[in-house]
């Protein structure tokens, strides 16, 4: 009879908790825990180039189901590698486990080879990270870490000597089931007399505008009654965009760095902001004269953004269902109509940007991400690398209660698209998955599209090959300064895909665009999308601030003396001469 080791206790804790896969890579300290994993069924290992990768893709998947996720590194830099897709999903509060092997536990502190100290390491991106010392501790250090990873939406980090795994896992604690290890999430509203203080607030108000983040995601129709009621615009944060700007006649659009001119606005012309579910970081672009009410689940959330009025802590679903027979009855549109009347006219400007003239060489981005978002699948799950292909995605991609949109959006690191993308896939092979990549974001990790072609998974890469670390420049020409740095001499992404084993097109003219795009995007295995786009597009801010008008005229300047006027004629031809 098979003796029962410490591995195959993780497995079957795993299994109970309705994990699924593991990603990772395999290195020694794992090897208890892979071998489980080859020969027991229900949690396929997922193999991956580079940890940070199965951090992403853990990251992703956890997303998507809101159920809990893990990923595993090996001892010493393989656990090293988590750290940054473990900060991403850590940051956007999403349940994720990672085993972090360990250096044999009888040379710990030794400065043995690969020797680090995970449960030091990774204390800053978990709610809870422990050394297993001894078989008998890991049943209830690993059920802890669950727990506080569901329970908290975050990381838990259990750190595994890899001799441990390999000991005998005899005679230990009957394990919790599974109704037991998994807490169901709380139903959070305030109390009734902060519920009246809000009604009071907002009933003595005129012009109410709502700031919506990713804690409306599972409130959309308690929402619209909201915003029925007091005739009140809504603007949604990046986090908010998939679950609250589909069918909503109230959207005026999002705020902020990469928002639009109708949401700024909306946000400057009211009288009182209700903040919901949303930590939008930006405070250049909150009201100074408004009166302010927050609501949160988490209430260091509250007040630390802008000053508040009122804060209450609950969910915004179950809180505006109780907020809503409060409310007296209006009638007064004004604010409301002339807000709509606004996102007309800037919905209208951007997607003007979104076209192209055949025979008229680069790409503009706008009009590749139009083409994307028209040809791709009604319940598409879509990835964005942080930089400007988040731009165009905020901008031009059309959510619709099925359609997903994943990203790094509050720890915002590159080279997140092609990973998440590959959890996403993994967990949902029968969808359609389509990552929008950066040309810097997508070379940073650009082994995982070996990943792609041996996991056999379908993912469509988009590429914004526009030679330069785009995002990056426009913030070095608004400050003022001559970009420097971000150049990208880019191979032909298309010919490199084809060599791995991926089906390849490249695009340069507008004319070839449509085809290229429905090409990828049709062909049934793993597809990448070259398209060359225009190095000097410009994003501009919903609100321009003296300091960035001055910073730019301030670069103008420079770059005439620095010899660069055919960039300048270039960035004019560009953005002005459409």
């Amino acid at each position: 009879m098979k003796v029962k080791t410490v591995a195959d206790l993780v497995v079957d804790t795993l299994r109970r908790a309705g994990v699924e896969r593991v990603y990772g890579l395999p290195g020694d300290s794992l090897n208890g825990l892979t071998n489980v994993l080859r020969t027991s069924p229900g949690v396929e290992w997922v193999h991956v180039r580079h940890e940070e990768t199965a951090a992403f893709a853990a990251a992703a998947e956890a997303h998507m189901t809101g159920r809990l996720a893990v990923c595993a590194g090996s001892c010493g830099p393989g656990n090293t590698h988590l750290i940054n897709g473990l900060f991403d999903a850590h940051r956007s509060r999403v349940p994720v486990l990672a085993i972090a092997a360990q250096i044999p536990s009888g040379e710990i502190g030794t400065s043995y080879f690969q020797e680090t100290h995970p449960e030091r390491l990774f204390q800053e991106c978990s709610h809870y990270c422990e050394l297993v010392s001894s078989p008998s501790q890991l049943p209830r250090t690993l059920e802890i870490a669950i727990r506080a990873a569901v329970g908290q939406r975050g990381v838990a980090v259990v750190v595994i000597p890899g001799d441990l795994l390999l000991r005998a896992a005899e005679n230990l604690d009957v394990m919790a089931p599974a109704a037991a290890l998994l807490p169901p999430p709380p139903v959070v509203r305030p109390a009734d007399a902060e519920l009246e203080a809000l009604a009071r607030l907002l009933d003595g108000s005129g012009k109410i505008t709502l700031l919506c983040g990713r804690g409306c995601t599972h409130a959309h129709p308690q929402l619209m009654q909201l915003a029925e009621a007091l005739k009140s615009p809504i603007v949604h944060a990046l986090g908010g965009k998939e679950g609250v700007e589909w069918d909503n006649p109230y959207d005026v659009g999002m705020t902020g760095l990469i928002g639009f001119s109708s949401g700024y606005q909306a946000m400057m012309d009211c009288d009182a902001l209700l903040m919901l579910g949303t930590d939008f970081p930006y405070r250049q672009f909150y009201p100074t004269g408004a009166r302010v009410a927050q609501v949160d689940l988490r209430p260091e959330n509250l007040g630390r953004r802008t000053r508040i009025e009122l804060g209450l802590v609950g969910d915004v679903g179950p809180t505006i269902e109780a907020l809503l027979p409060r409310l007296a009855a209006r009638t007064e549109r004004g604010h409301l109509d002339a807000c709509l009347a606004q996102y007309k006219v800037a919905r209208a400007g951007l997607d003007e940007l979104a076209t192209g003239e055949p025979g008229r060489k680069p790409i503009h981005p706008q009009h590749l991400t139009r083409i994307v978002d028209e040809a791709a699948a009604d319940d598409a799950v879509f990835t964005a690398d942080v930089g400007t292909p988040t731009i165009w995605a905020a901008r031009y991609l059309t959510m619709n209660g099925r359609r997903r949109l994943v990203g790094s959006w509050t720890h915002g690191s590159m080279a997140n698209a092609l990973p998440h993308a590959i959890g996403i896939q993994a967990s949902f092979p029968d969808r359609q998955v389509v990552a929008l990549c950066g040309d810097g974001g997508l070379a940073m990790l650009m082994g995982e599209i070996l990943s792609l072609v041996q996991l056999r998974l379908p993912v469509k890469l988009v590429v914004y090959n526009n030679s330069t670390l785009g995002f990056v420049q426009m913030e070095m020409q608004a400050a003022g300064q001559l970009d420097w740095g971000v150049d990208l001499q880019n191979p032909d992404f298309a010919a490199m895909a084809r060599a791995i084993g991926l089906h390849g097109v490249r695009v340069e003219d507008p004319a070839d665009l449509e085809a290229a795009v429905r090409e990828v995007l049709d062909h049934p295995g793993p597809a990448l999308l070259d398209a060359v786009t225009a190095t000097q597009e410009l994003s501009m801010p919903p609100h321009l601030a003296a300091k960035e008008a001055a910073g730019f005229s301030l670069y103008t300047l420079r770059a005439l003396l620095d010899g660069r006027g055919t960039e300048l004629m270039d960035l004019a031809k560009t953005n002005l001469l459409r």
